[in-house]
């Protein structure tokens, strides 16, 4: 293959170079996702200890505990008692206290203790091992303590513990995950079967997006090393990488079969698809890359995580679309349509739906943009109603018996599980001063008539230079009544009490203070996160477009998606529609990531719809068309594969509401809703309707901008010189 003409932009070098090297471009791809999967198993990736994800006071004290040399503790367990009708409990808990001896695994069997109000016995005792693996050994101890429930059906007999807890969310996510792994490939292949009418147009896309987020998941062991991961990553680079990768390649092929079918010989039709979607696709996904780096202005763990896998996933998503498919639309040629499916393959796709609504929009502009805006706000009003919380062991599966003790003892005896945890370090927590400061604390707590909840328990390590004071908070997680008992242990006990230690380091941990410090850090990132992601997504936009109009538009419609989704989320998992159908309780708050998560995955998400339908809609600007014949022609042209991309992407995105945890339920349904109403109302009513009033305003570019760089939009004509030579191109095969 010569080059005559000079090929312009990344994509469409890419893509010469990839057609005229195939066989290498082809190879080099495949050696690359199974170099990752080499690294991957070499290095290992490093996970984030809890101590790591903690921020403020709360992460600083989980740092200090894990390098003062504490003993590793074993996974505790719990076992409840409780009364329900007034019965005896004295031989539940004599049977519990002798068979938990007895059982495989078992260490440390406690003395029982009495709830305050009479009702509730607790035992608390151990899992031998080490308590990462403690799960796969905890079901021994869940046989027998279900037996003697069994024995006494007037009691209440219940475990719930670290090792259990582990095991019910190990489970119900390993069965979640592998119910996503068969469903998810076979339905975005039947989704594009239908699309592309044909088996191999359709298998491309899953077969190039499955090897990029391999390849990513194989890299992240190398990022793992400057930026740990925590244990949702995985979950979200698969959910990112299925959705952009397959659109990706849903636009470079679906142009470069329309350009075959409309006369162009496979090498031009490979250029033109190169230079026209391969170029959206560079643009989209650096936007996206973009928008994801503004996780890392949080400076929490977790965003961290998330921003580097999802970066990973899109950038291999972007190279393979450049680079191995052009490779392999070259080396099949027209063969790209084999096995045609009877009844859906269409040598053209006419859109008459689409294209009938846009004639409605464009007759009338005004009216659609009212009614387009006036439904997104009603979507969106719930979001000022719109409140965060922690994610606690409810969010796994609410049915669960594990899940159900574990608030029983919770409401029974708070400072078992989620105590708050002073944290003291000094030269020495041995002595009268640091006894004398305690038994203060010990009053005060005593005195705080129930906000703070006895008993008090105290750890010391070895060197004698921490203590890790305990102590139970009235409510539950993050609930109003916590957060008054977190406030007044902060505010008021601690520093009268272990805060008056001369010379002493004392902070407040535990599971409320952790979310508390968690929200705090995420309000004082968010306007930088905010800043960053809309400003240079403006910026991206402005030079790609070489337009202010076009830049604002994108960044203001994309804003209304974005509420449009938090307005939904607000209404399914606040207000508590489709409870059953989900398979979730309803809560007070959305999880308290999700927001800002979904902020930057949506505001990159929609870009890769809008830089293609602005690219289209440019294209027919810069061959001199009035504006609304090129925003009829560029929405119109799009439309179908708009459509297509977007079934896949809910399609994805809905099948992690499936999955148990609840953060993924919310991910699930908050990128699904915003996805669809991204390429229905968005894309199909507001753009067209706004750009149509506009007018040529949509390209206004004040004269002291005209030194950005001018970027083509149109293609040679048929008259012009091709960019490669016109010679037939021999399938490989």
């Amino acid at each position: 293959m010569e080059h005559r003409g000079k090929v312009k932009g990344i994509a469409a070098r890419a893509a010469l170079w990839s057609a005229r090297h195939r066989t290498l471009a082809i190879l080099g791809w495949i050696v690359f996702v199974a170099g990752t999967i080499v690294l991957s198993g070499q290095l290992g990736t490093r996970t984030a200890t809890f101590a790591e994800q903690g921020n403020g006071d709360s992460g600083r004290a989980e740092k200090t505990v894990e390098g003062a040399g504490f003993p590793e503790r074993p996974a505790g367990e719990l076992v409840l008692i409780q009364n329900r009708a007034g019965t005896d409990r004295a031989a539940a808990t004599a049977e519990v206290t002798r068979t938990l001896k007895t059982v495989s695994d078992v260490t440390d069997v406690q003395p029982a203790i009495q709830s305050p109000d009479g009702r509730s016995t607790l035992i608390a005792f151990s899992i031998k091992g080490d308590p990462e693996t403690a799960k796969e050994r905890v079901r021994p101890a869940l046989d027998a303590v279900t037996q003697i429930q069994t024995k006494h059906p007037d009691l209440y007999v219940v475990e719930a513990g670290d090792a259990s807890g582990d095991k019910l969310i190990g489970d119900e996510l390993e069965a979640g995950l592998s119910r996503l792994s068969m469903l998810s490939i076979p339905v975005t292949l039947g989704i594009l079967l239908v699309a592309f009418g044909a088996v191999v147009a359709a298998l491309l896309p899953v077969g190039l997006a499955v090897t990029a987020v391999v390849a990513a998941i194989g890299l992240m062991a190398a990022g793992s090393r400057f930026a740990p991961t925590v244990d949702a990553t995985s979950h979200v680079m698969l959910l990112v990488g299925l959705a952009v990768g397959v659109d990706y390649c849903l636009f470079y092929i679906r142009r470069e079969r329309d350009e075959r079918r409309a006369g162009a010989d496979p090498e031009r039709a490979l250029m033109i698809a190169a230079q026209t979607s391969g170029r959206s696709i560079w643009i989209s996904g650096l936007t996206v890359i973009v928008a994801m780096a503004g996780m890392f202005l949080t400076h929490d763990t977790t965003f961290v995580s998330f921003g580097l896998g999802t970066i990973l996933v899109v950038a291999t998503a972007v190279l393979g679309s450049l680079t191995a498919l052009p490779a392999m639309l070259s080396a099949l040629g027209d063969r790209v349509d084999a096995i045609k499916i009877p009844g859906l393959y269409r040598r053209r796709t006419d859109g008459r739906f689409w294209n009938g609504l846009l004639r409605v929009v464009l007759a009338r502009p005004l009216i659609s943009a009212l009614v387009a805006v006036g439904l997104l706000g009603v979507l969106a009003s719930p979001v000022l109603d719109l409140r965060t919380r922690g994610e606690v062991i409810q969010d796994v599966s609410p049915d669960s018996p594990v899940v159900q003790g574990f608030q029983a003892i919770s409401l029974a005896f708070p400072s078992k599980t989620t105590p708050a945890e002073v944290v003291v370090q000094a030269s020495t927590v041995k002595g009268e001063r640091f006894d004398k400061a305690l038994g203060e604390f010990r009053a005060a707590v005593e005195r705080s008539g129930g906000t703070l909840v006895e008993p008090v328990d105290v750890r010391v390590n070895p060197a004698g230079t921490v203590a890790v004071v305990s102590v139970g908070l009235a409510g539950q997680g993050d609930d109003p009544a916590a957060l008054a008992a977190l406030k007044l242990l902060r505010g008021e006990v601690v520093p009268a009490t272990l805060g008056a230690i001369t010379g002493a380091t004392v902070l407040v941990s535990g599971d409320t203070a952790f979310s508390v410090d968690f929200n705090h850090q995420l309000d004082e990132s968010l306007p930088w996160v905010f800043g960053f992601v809309l400003g240079l997504a403006f910026l991206l936009l402005l030079v790609s477009f070489r337009s202010v109009t076009v830049a604002v538009t994108g960044v203001l419609l994309n804003l209304l998606s974005v509420a449009a989704a938090y307005g939904m989320l607000v209404y399914v998992f606040q207000y508590g529609h489709f409870e059953k159908q989900l398979g979730f309780t309803a809560s007070d708050g959305i999880i308290n990531w999700i927001p800002l998560f979904l902020f930057v995955i949506l505001f990159g998400l929609s870009m890769d719809y809008h830089v293609f339908v602005l690219s289209r809609i440019r294209e027919g600007h810069d061959r001199g068309l009035p504006t609304r014949e090129a925003v009829r022609e560029g929405v119109g042209r799009t439309a179908g594969v708009i459509t297509s991309a977007a079934v896949v992407m809910v399609a994805v995105f809905a099948l992690f509401a499936t999955l148990p945890l609840t953060s993924t339920k919310e991910l699930g349904v908050g990128l699904a809703a915003a996805v669809l109403l991204d390429a229905t109302i968005i894309r199909a009513v507001l753009l067209p309707a706004v750009m149509a009033m506009l007018g040529w305003a949509n390209w206004w570019l004040p004269s002291w901008l005209r030194w950005l760089p001018q970027v083509a939009h149109d293609l040679p004509t048929p008259a012009e010189p091709a960019a490669v030579e016109q010679r037939p191109l021999t399938p490989v095969g």
